[in-house]
């Protein structure tokens, strides 16, 4: 049901993500790449980011790292390839990622690896990566458990893991505000502007399901990972979610 859903939005998914946040997922994904703090050389693994979104932003700060940084072929860090593998289950939202780096002039860069696959069991070595994020995608798996098990496995010692995730809000009166908008308009914008109603009923729902921030960061505590961590924006309406492998 959530792989038709995936589906079914793939082609309007980030212009929905526009309507739907007012533009300001962008703002969010900046600020989860900013806590990341990528670097030339690093293996990383972005789940659940078919469309690419987050993982040019990963490119364009590891490049501009490299821009500012002196020419020294000494320096193997700078010397290293980079290594961005974009994983997600769905061939529809991989297809707009690959265009969508087409269109940015990075369908030749090989720092770029698109791979369909189940965040459930990655096709990845164990300690294999430098970093892991999941962007608005850990509330549609069937279990939370396992992909934070995978998440972990895969992480190298000192890897850190980033989770970018619609929320829970506690403010009362924006809560109530919030319910109307999520359940009341953003239907409707489905309608209107991707002819999909109920693919975005689902989406809304799926955020009601997903755990509170405290629960999930405890579940990220018990898979393993230390210095857990979590940020809210805009009242809880996201939440960013961390943890290091030691």
């Amino acid at each position: 049901m959530v792989g038709k859903v995936f589906s079914n939005v793939a082609s309007n998914y980030d212009l929905m993500n526009d309507f739907m946040s007012g533009g300001l997922h962008r703002l969010w994904k900046d600020r989860l790449v900013s806590k990341l703090s990528p670097f030339p050389g690093m293996k990383h693994l972005d789940v659940a980011g078919g469309t690419g979104d987050v993982a040019f932003r990963i490119l364009e700060s590891v490049n501009s790292i490299k821009r500012r940084a002196l020419q020294d072929p000494l320096n193997d860090d700078l010397q290293e390839e980079t290594r961005i593998y974009v994983c997600d289950i769905n061939p529809n939202m991989l297809d707009v990622g690959k265009n969508r780096a087409l269109e940015k002039g990075l369908g030749e860069d090989k720092s770029l690896v698109w791979v369909q696959g189940d965040a459930e069991a990655l096709s990845f070595e164990d300690n294999s990566m430098d970093g892991y994020t999941i962007a608005f995608g850990i509330r549609n798996v069937t279990h939370i458990e396992k992909v934070l098990s995978e998440a972990y496995r895969v992480l190298k010692r000192g890897g850190r893991f980033l989770c970018l995730e619609l929320s829970h809000v506690d403010i009362p009166v924006f809560k109530e505000l919030y319910d109307f908008y999520s359940f009341s308009v953003i239907p409707r914008l489905g309608e209107i502007v991707a002819g999909d109603r109920e693919s975005y009923q689902y989406l809304v729902e799926s955020i009601r399901r997903f755990p509170p921030q405290e629960k999930f960061a405890s579940m990220i505590a018990d898979a393993g990972f230390q210095k857990v961590e979590y940020e809210n924006l805009v009242g809880g309406v996201v939440a960013i979610h961390s943890g290091l492998k030691i």
